[in-house]
């Protein structure tokens, strides 16, 4: 389409529904129903073969598409069209394309086939005017704006789809026309309809684009190449197959509508792609940046393309709400023409809020080239000036004592178990350690990825999760306050200013300089350019810094321009210097980013390159960077052993918990939804003290006299019901199992054991053999002959459904019945009964899927059991220690005592502790004269810890705290249970809950897909949870106790935003 004027809307053909029916029976044989699709200039008709295709668009019973143009489409425009077409179709086979259907013969006697266009394209006579038509193959899948969610993966296809195409197009010239799309010509037809955008706000924005295409592109156009290219990649244009998912996105299918070709710059069809990637999007910028990582490897971005990209971009979205102000104006009844308008508006006030050179320099980053193209030529010009350089501060850290601190995520020294943005403890931390190397400096690194950012300040908002800015730009030199802030390098000073909220700067100075930039010829001579431009910043510094200068003052080097501040007046921080090198303001006024999300490093690393290049600062001042996850995983396959797995599709590097939060090596945090080890909290504290305190005294066995292993026992044995009041320590949950089993043998005489389907007590050979969860699963061994399975008391999808009080009976009935099978049947040795030494019963089924015991259940299962003379064993592995909020131990909701009860997991908040509980009888009778000792059993460390966690669930209120968070969560489970129809079942007691995924319909057949898509998802929203139960369909959620309302809300939030999206939906 050649003009913007109000003719176009004259020239849109005038057909019927029925017209088009007749005239595809007619002209291509094809019989079907014709239902009008919206369209911007033609007349679109999808053809059906039955009416309920025709009411979902795209649906199995599509046979193609009619595709009427308006009156002012030249014909050239369409043999191009059908050119690139067969050009994609001979090239590659990955995408299907709407291939034209040759014209056949029809009654329409003003119709005829059009050879020259390929044999489908004919010209139709509509009320006097002629109009071309062809006839369009569908192809497969649904449009991509039918999806949800465009992730990273996809928008990567994306790219790839756009690459491979003007790769395969590259040699297609195409005539040089005029096109309202086509963006080598967008900037004027922009200007000249500026005024259509009414809302001066709004135009203001176009108005900057433009500003920054006359700076940014016009200058380069010249190297940008041109071909023919498809130039639509949007939404409604892109097809995909929700059924094939790779990766958490769909198999991208192939494009339709090639309606838009034009001769236009090669690297605009990549800026089609982005613009459109980026609609709905809270970081569009990501977002282009992960079209232009699917499109670089198909298609080389040229350096120039790659410079102008992200202005292109901007400029495409520009040129879509420009076009449909006027369009909107010409034809308001059409909402077709403002379907992309909203979401224009949108990204592009949002790249408006973005400095732009930040977008151009990540977007060259994307395509393969180095961020900032002035990073090589600054970083050589200050190591040229380095040794001439005046010293940063007085005393001068190239020669003073100084000690490089590691302050990492991944390190201790920044206390670990404090807030670090908390500056008395931290500063007598770091300055203890100061004093110990005999340091008057320390050094806190370059590029070093530090957690405590988490301020609001320090979010960025992100596609999938909101990123933290966690990298550090600049150095830190911690030094007593009052101590000389010097010049290295005479400049200008640009700007004094107290950045004055809370963990911000402070008192803030920034100079300008420029310095000779000098290269050697091929002879070897020197040759100078123009001088490079740069800036350094001096953050929080005193009060008493700020007078002393005047923005536009020339500054000597080694002049002092300041002094190292205090808290609260230096940004309420340990006292230090910030310096820190800008190779570009980027629109910044008397401030700059400190911190960089992990996501654009290496761009930001581009524009503050590592101060040492001047500073020439001794030791490691730059922190090295961590090994990739492609890496770890190799080594990991190579000396670990295969059995072991890695939770989730993309691996996570954990270096650090706090809370119920564990942080990866790039310092962003994740909500731990499911390890319920870490039960009073990731480091807590008060435990990790405990462990230091007696570490540094005493570990040892338990065969020397100690008081902690006393009063560890006294303390925990009188949590428990009389009799229990016997105590055996251990190091797992598996040895806890497996010692039950030794004493209920012991004790009664007998070998077998009742265990419930699904159960899990360990991973010894032993209690393998009382684990149906193991095994009956891969590689298990089944059924042992001293083992009896009853059924799980599942009220869902059990073999007993309905109301507790009638499943309850039936379901204990089986543990008897197992219980005297085991009595009667000679399964043993001699043709024996092994007898029932042992009912073995999780307190709430863990790996059997989340399933809370039905009222009555554990009394007569328990009066079934005993009356064939076995023990009852409560495995509270998982779910003791308070974690059902109404009790401390599960089996007590019950009003049952067992005869014995083993510990685990949480009971050590992950230190290796466990502990079986028992009666003075039977432990007692286990006392045969085979002496029961475990090395590390009951060690000082351990009993010490155990000691903490006790303290720490009583003195912070965890169980109350379990209870309270785990109604709430509860909750809002069971209104995700009644919104979304793949959730079946949820349930649960405190904070140990589960939901479980089924397919519709009455046999609730399990959906163990949907379950993992669902973790994964969440995963990459930043929230951790896992699958478990026979079939993997249940979602578990056990997290530290520490869980807060706050934290319940936000995972069922989380859950209820994924499961709307497409791949969830019947």
């Amino acid at each position: 389409m050649e003009t913007l004027d109000a003719g176009y809307a004259a020239g849109r053909p005038s057909l019927s529904e029925g017209e088009a029916t007749g005239l595809v029976r007619d002209v291509w044989g094809v019989r079907g129903q014709a239902r009008e699709c919206a369209s911007e200039r033609d007349r679109v008709f999808e053809i059906s073969s039955d009416a309920t295709a025709r009411e979902t668009s795209g649906g199995s019973g599509v046979r193609g598409y009619l595709k009427v143009s308006n009156l002012l489409e030249d014909r050239a425009v369409l043999e191009e069209e059908a050119a690139m077409l067969a050009a994609l179709s001979e090239s590659q086979a990955c995408f299907a394309l709407p291939h034209w259907r040759p014209a056949g013969k029809g009654g329409d006697a003003e119709a005829r086939a059009d050879t020259p266009a390929g044999g489908g394209l004919v010209e139709h006579a509509i009320g006097g005017r002629t109009h071309f038509a062809r006839f369009l193959e569908p192809v497969p899948g649904i449009p991509l704006d039918r999806f949800r969610p465009h992730g990273p993966e996809l928008r990567r296809q994306i790219g790839r789809l756009a690459g491979i195409v003007d790769r395969s197009s590259s040699q297609l010239a195409g005539a040089d026309r005029p096109m309202i799309w086509d963006l080598r010509r967008a900037a004027s037809l922009i200007g000249e309809n500026l005024d259509a955008i009414r809302e001066p706000g709004r135009r203001e924005v176009v108005a900057r684009v433009l500003e920054r295409h006359a700076a940014v592109v016009r200058p380069r156009a010249g190297e940008l190449r041109e071909s023919l290219i498809y130039n639509d990649a949007n939404p409604a244009n892109i097809h995909v197959d929700p059924g094939r998912m790779k990766a958490g996105a769909p198999h991208l299918v192939g494009i339709v509508d090639f309606g838009d070709t034009v001769r236009s710059w090669t690297v605009a069809n990549l800026a089609v792609a982005c613009a459109y990637a980026g609609f709905g999007t809270r970081d569009p910028v990501a977002a282009f940046c992960d079209v232009a990582r699917g499109y670089a490897p198909e298609h080389e971005v040229m350096e120039a393309e790659a410079d102008v990209l992200y202005e292109l971009a901007r400029l495409r979205l520009a040129l879509s709400v420009t076009i449909s102000s006027v369009r909107g104006a010409q034809e308001p009844d059409n909402a077709y023409l403002l379907v992309s308008q909203a979401p224009a508006w949108e990204v592009l006030e949002r790249l408006d809020a973005t400095p732009p050179n930040l977008g151009r320099y990540r977007l060259r980053e994307a395509c393969g080239h180095v961020p900032c193209p002035s990073t090589a030529r600054v970083i050589r010009a200050l190591e040229r000036a380095a040794p001439s350089a005046a010293p940063v501060l007085d005393p001068d850290p190239r020669t003073a004592p100084t000690v490089t601190l590691d302050l990492s995520v991944e390190s201790g020294d920044d206390g670990g178990s404090f807030d670090p943005t908390d500056h008395s403890k931290f500063s007598q931390r770091l300055f203890d350690r100061m004093r110990d190397a005999g340091a008057a400096v320390g050094i806190g690194r370059y590029d070093e990825v530090r957690w405590w950012y988490t301020g609001e300040a320090f979010r960025a908002p992100g596609n999938e999760m909101d990123e933290w800015r966690t990298v550090h730009l600049g150095v830190d030199l911690f030094a007593e306050p009052g101590t000389p802030v010097l010049a290295p390098l005479g400049g200008r000073v640009v700007s004094v200013r107290d950045n004055a909220d809370r963990l911000d700067y402070g008192p803030t100075i920034i100079l300008e300089h420029d310095l000779e930039h000098v290269l050697e010829n091929p002879a070897g001579e020197a040759e100078e350019e123009e001088p490079v431009r740069f800036r350094t910043l001096f953050g929080h510094l005193s009060p008493e810094s700020l007078p002393n200068f005047a923005p536009g003052e020339v500054v000597e080097a080694g002049r002092t321009i300041g002094w190292v501040g205090g808290p609260p007046d230096n940004g309420d921080w340990a006292p230090h210097l910030h310096f820190q090198i800008l190779l570009d303001p980027l629109g910044y006024d008397g401030t700059f980013p400190g911190v960089a999300t992990p996501s654009a490093r290496d761009v930001w690393a581009a524009v503050s390159p590592d101060p040492s290049h001047l500073l020439r600062l001794p030791g490691e001042s730059a922190a090295p960077r961590p090994r990739g996850h492609a890496a770890l995983v190799e080594d990991r396959n190579r000396q670990l052993g295969p059995s072991l797995s890695l939770s989730y599709r993309r691996p996570l590097h954990i270096v650090r918990g706090r809370g119920a939060r564990l942080y990866d090596i790039d310092g962003q945090p994740f909500l731990d939804c499911v390890n319920n080890v870490a039960h009073v909290g990731h480091s807590h504290p008060r435990v990790n003290e405990a462990a230091r305190r007696q570490m540094a005294a005493l570990n040892t066995n338990t065969r020397y006299l100690h008081e902690t292993i006393l009063e560890y026992t006294e303390r925990l044995t009188a949590l428990f019901p009389s009799p229990l009041d016997v105590c055996f320590l251990v190091c797992s949950g598996t040895e806890a199992n497996e010692l039950a089993l030794r004493m209920a043998r012991t004790h009664t005489g007998k070998v077998g054991a009742v265990v419930l389907d699904g159960a899990y007590h360990g991973n010894s050979s032993s209690v393998v053999n009382l684990s149906p969860y193991k095994f009956n699963g891969p590689g298990g061994k089944g059924l042992r002959p001293w083992v009896r399975m009853a059924p799980m008391p599942d009220l869902f999808r059990g073999i007993h459904r309905g109301p507790e009080r009638e499943a309850a009976p039936l379901y204990a009935a089986h543990v008897g019945e197992a219980a005297r099978a085991l009595e009667t049947e000679p399964t043993w040795f001699e043709d024996r009964p092994p007898g029932a030494a042992a009912f073995f019963h999780e307190s709430i089924l863990s790996c059997g899927g989340q399933i809370p015991l039905p009222a009555g259940y554990l009394a007569a299962s328990y009066a079934a059991a005993r009356e064939h003379g076995a023990l009852c064993v409560a495995d509270e592995v998982q779910v003791g220690f308070g974690r059902v909020g109404s009790h401390f131990w599960a089996f007590e909701e019950h009003g049952v005592v067992p005869d014995i009860v083993t510990l685990g997991k949480p009971i050590g908040n992950g230190h290796p502790l466990a502990a079986v509980i028992t009666t003075r009888e039977i432990a007692e009778s286990f006392a045969n004269g085979m002496e029961y000792f475990n090395t590390y059993g009951g060690n000082p460390v351990a009993c010490a810890i155990g000691l903490a966690v006790l303290d720490v669930i009583e003195e912070e209120g965890l169980r109350e705290n379990a209870a309270i968070v785990g109604r709430r969560l509860l909750a809002g489970l069971e209104g995700l249970r009644d919104r979304h129809a793949p959730v079946g079942d949820a349930r649960g007691r405190g904070l140990f809950t589960g939901i479980e995924f089924v397919r519709e319909g009455d046999d609730l057949e399990p959906a163990a897909d949907l379950a993992d898509a669902a973790v994964q998802r969440m995963r990459d929203q930043g929230l951790l949870l896992s699958t478990d139960g026979p079939d993997h369909n249940v979602i578990k959620m056990k997290p530290p106790l520490v869980f807060s309302e706050a934290d319940a809300d936000l995972l069922v939030s989380g859950l209820d935003e994924i499961l709307a999206e497409t791949a969830f939906q019947p």
